[in-house]
């Protein structure tokens, strides 16, 4: 019995110990892919993507559940306040620069981070690829991917496949890292809302074709069978009203203060008194909730930096804060990251992944861990935990509580079961005889013959 178990525990500690370090992997984003697309609509090739690999259900995104900050987070292991990229538009007060989604090519808001692609280069596992995830054509900590295509979103999805298909497969030296990036369906999300299922149904099968066409490059080109993929999102989507707007304007003159970042999550600059203005917007609308940047609830992980400006307004789920303008869209993201309609979903495959495996829910600050040990490299320091990633590895010993304390209880049941028939064995043992004198038989008591 014993030797059987040195043998498991032997088992387990080289399972845990083996390491996916020369594995390639391929991560690519699908903006503002709603977690619970995958239940409401019909997406063959994702389905038949995510049948030989694992899904996690819900990732919770780091707040502000917004494009720029979310793509940065994944890539980092960082929370928003931790790697500087806090918002789709940004204010830094002591350089006196603006950051916006039009305007993101200064490597001054990207370098407090490292991102994965440029660690993979430094650390010489091999080169990296991207096709326009946000970031990659900036000169980051003075490197970008060896390989990259400058952002510009009227270049197909099907060139940017054909693309990192080519980096991956002919390369040199070898891709072994690379991103993808595409603008559906978000764009599509704050057009519709994603309530208009007609509409959005038809979004959602364009980019399962797109899922679809990526695969069958990778199958052509015999990438399919050793590359790992990860699928994911930056953030989901809530449906907006022109019945459900704050509008600033009622509560407060413009003169007092600068509007850096918009709706559903505002940056407020002061312009007079900050305990003057924050009183005026703390009481202007039910529906929005403002905060002092000292006082922003530590569950957001958004306070220490100094590009969070001085007063944030949060609206609630829906609402859309205003100075005074029309609604232009409905549906929005930037939430409370606490909502589950702000939550993406992860779906991965490949050598480095279990097969057939679904998960509840990892954070978003985990895929960067998970990454690493993927592709054999030492991260940077990062707020994520391999460990919340363990399931959906093949190369990690997998376990969960309740299925631990089942394994404890069994083996201390059978270990008092051996104890027990031990100590029986020993009870049983036939006791000594009385003494008796040795009885001789009649004709031993003859005369021995000589």
């Amino acid at each position: 019995m014993s030797s059987v178990l040195m043998l498991l525990f032997a088992g387990i500690l080289a399972r845990c110990a083996c390491s996916a370090g020369d594995s390639r992997l391929l991560l690519v984003s699908f903006d503002g892919f709603r977690a619970d697309y995958l239940e409401t609509y019909k997406l063959p090739h994702l389905q038949e993507f995510i049948e030989d690999g694992v899904l996690v259900k819900q990732v919770m995104n780091s707040f502000i559940t917004k494009t720029f900050p979310n793509h940065y987070t994944i890539v980092t292991g960082l929370y928003e306040e931790s790697h500087g990229i806090v918002a789709n538009d940004m204010y830094d007060a002591d350089a006196q620069k603006t950051f916006s989604q039009f305007n993101d090519s200064d490597p001054f808001w990207w370098d407090e981070a490292v991102p994965i692609w440029a660690t993979n280069q430094q650390q010489g596992k091999g080169a990296s690829a991207a096709a326009m995830w946000p970031g990659t054509d900036v000169k980051i900590n003075d490197t970008t991917p060896q390989f990259f295509m400058k952002y510009n979103f009227s270049v197909k999805f099907e060139e940017r496949v054909e693309k990192v298909v080519a980096w991956l497969n002919s390369s040199n030296p070898v891709v072994t890292f690379a991103v993808l990036y595409w603008e559906e369906p978000d764009a599509s999300g704050h057009k519709y809302g994603p309530d208009d299922t007609q509409n959005m149904r038809t979004v959602l099968e364009e980019v399962d074709k797109r899922i679809g066409f990526l695969m069958s490059k990778l199958k052509a080109s015999g990438l399919w069978d050793t590359i790992n993929i990860i699928i994911t999102s930056d953030h989901g989507m809530a449906s907006c009203s022109e019945k459900k707007l704050i509008i600033l304007d009622e509560c407060i003159g413009r003169n007092n203060y600068t509007l850096i970042d918009k709706t559903p999550v505002a940056a407020v600059l002061p312009r007079q008194n900050k305990e003057d203005v924050y009183n005026l917007l703390k009481n202007c609308n039910s529906h929005m909730k403002a905060y002092l940047k000292e006082e922003i609830p530590d569950r957001f992980h958004y306070s220490h930096n100094k590009r969070i400006q001085p007063i944030i307004l949060v609206a609630d789920e829906g609402w859309t804060i205003v100075q005074n303008e029309s609604l232009s869209k409905l549906g929005d993201h930037g939430y409370d990251n606490a909502l589950p309609s702000m939550h993406p979903f992860l779906a991965a495959r490949g050598p480095a992944f279990r097969r057939g495996y679904t998960h509840s829910s990892i954070n978003n600050v985990d895929i960067y861990p998970m990454m690493c040990h993927i592709l054999g490299l030492t991260p940077q320091p990062h707020n994520g935990t391999l460990g919340n990633t363990k399931c959906l590895l093949a190369d990690q010993w997998c376990i969960n509580l309740p299925e631990a304390i089942g394994i404890v209880i069994g083996a201390f049941v059978i270990l008092s079961t051996f104890t027990c028939i031990i100590v029986i064995s020993k009870n049983r043992v036939v006791p000594p005889r009385p003494f008796a004198r040795l009885q001789l038989q009649s004709d031993d008591d003859e005369p021995l013959i000589g």
